[in-house]
């Protein structure tokens, strides 16, 4: 038998890689190290489960423990790999049991995720102070806003995995009435929502001028009138200086226009790569502080592979790297890595930033580059043009404003890319956009596509054509 596969962290990149590979080399060693209790879980959904549209935390498991082993994966909950050594190819991993083991392999892959950030917002250790990054926390946070009749480890589900202790605490605190969110990207947006469906009083805090920032102003501007409608408070143009507390516990937020009595803060001010086993290993990192890779996942290191949250990726408009920490772009790399190690080398694929949110009613989506900043960095001359247009046939029932920008390249007419914003199965529509980008498409190619038409589900003109024909006319 060959040297191990040997994966670190047990979601979804780490068991993508190691699921394909067992497929197309059943007689290779599979071994997945995961410092957590939690493996294979949707973290796109907590905002959903805090909110209470799924009712058990264990709803968002893709593959037990169980169903993985079954695989033939050696799967090591509980086990964290602290440090890497390129020359010998050996981790070493710290056991449940606090002892310290080396274990060998022949291929390597870090997939170790992200962290949420908290600095540099003083005040972010005390009690009532959430991040939302893994399912603990969000179990944490369902059992806080839970009655403490009704709060329970059973409620929130879970099962062995759940940390007890803490849902035990929370859900014994009497539930908060106010909540500060700080940051207004996907987090922040999406957990607004979630507050808001528990009657609390909700206050969103945003450094800049405008929420979702890589969204673009015209999806911002509909989103935060659709906030205030939704009875949201907004801040923007604030910064928050610290978290104040008593006792331990959240009372406040303190900012530039004075302080705001709080019994709860959500900090969804970004994520950071999780590379700190990698110090002193020759792994080289990008610009982002992300692992720099190449078009099939692999490092500067022979036999080191990295993939996830953690990992860089080819963007498909710049041609340079761009680190998107998404659910796809994790899956899809995994994926490719488990075939490139198995011996059939498969390019892990380019990304465009391609996103969508909900924001209460409204669906939101983007893709490839639409900051003008960005696109003049990367060598185009940006032009863009917004329109506002019906999501159905005018006639037909259910028809609702959907608002359209698209950027495209002054000199070569390429598009770059587009945001979309409305009620009406709006954020679908941005992966034709996002094709578009895949197959560098120009404006009046993109004008020429064939796209589907009948009255209950688009106008003749598709609102994605429609803005398409109006920049290329501005061109």
């Amino acid at each position: 038998m060959t040297d191990p596969f040997v994966v670190v962290g047990g979601d979804a990149a780490g068991l993508s890689a190691a699921s394909k590979l067992k497929r197309d080399d059943p007689d290779r060693e599979v071994i997945v190290f995961e410092k957590g209790r939690w493996v294979s879980y949707a973290h796109c959904g907590t905002p959903y489960f805090v909110k209470g549209d799924i009712e058990h935390l264990s709803d968002l498991l893709a593959l037990s423990p169980e169903e993985i082993e079954e695989r033939g994966i050696d799967l090591r909950r509980e086990h964290e790999v602290v440090a890497v050594s390129p020359d010998e190819r050996t981790v070493t991993v710290r056991t449940a049991d606090g002892d310290a083991v080396e274990q060998a392999y022949g291929d390597l892959l870090v997939a170790t995720g992200a962290h949420a950030a908290t600095s540099p917002i003083e005040g972010a250790a005390l009690d009532g102070v959430f991040t939302l990054h893994g399912l603990d926390s969000a179990a944490a946070i369902r059992a806080f806003l839970d009655a403490p009749d009704a709060a329970s480890v059973e409620a929130v589900g879970g099962g062995e995995y759940v940390d007890r202790e803490t849902v035990a605490r929370y859900g014994a605190m009497d539930p908060p009435e106010t909540v500060a969110l700080v940051g207004g990207g996907y987090v922040g947006i999406e957990m607004a929502e979630a507050f808001a469906a528990h009657d609390l009083d909700v206050h969103l805090f945003q450094r800049s001028a405008h929420v979702l920032q890589p969204f673009g102003e015209a999806v911002a501007e509909r989103v935060e009138e659709h906030l205030r409608e939704q009875g949201v408070t907004l801040h923007l143009d604030t910064e928050v200086d610290r978290l104040a507390g008593d006792d331990g516990r959240v009372t406040g937020v303190s900012f530039g226009d004075g302080p705001l009595d709080v019994d709860m803060v959500l900090v969804g001010i970004g994520i950071r790569p999780n590379t700190d086993l990698l110090a002193g290993t020759g792994v080289e990192l990008g610009d982002s502080g992300a692992i720099a890779t190449d078009e099939y996942g692999r490092t500067n290191v022979e036999g080191v592979y990295a993939a996830g949250d953690v990992a860089e990726d080819r963007h498909v408009v710049t041609g340079g790297p761009a680190w998107v920490p998404l659910g796809l772009t994790a899956n899809r790399a995994g994926r490719a890595i488990g075939g490139t190690v198995a011996g059939d080398p498969t390019p892990v694929g380019d990304v465009a930033g391609t996103a969508v949110l909900k924001a209460f009613d409204l669906e939101c989506g983007r893709t490839g580059v639409v900051d003008h900043e960005e696109a003049r960095e990367a060598g185009f001359d940006p032009v863009s043009e917004t329109i506002t247009a019906g999501s159905r046939s005018g006639y037909y029932p259910g028809a609702a404003e959907t608002t359209v920008t698209l950027t495209a390249d002054r000199d070569s007419g390429k598009l770059l890319g587009g945001t979309i914003v409305g009620s009406d199965r709006a954020a679908i529509r941005i992966d034709t956009v996002a094709t578009a980008l895949a197959g560098e498409l120009t404006v009046s190619e993109v004008e020429r596509l064939d796209l589907a038409y009948a009255p209950p589900f688009s106008p003749v003109w598709d609102p994605v054509l429609t803005a398409a024909k109006v920049l290329g006319g501005k061109l």
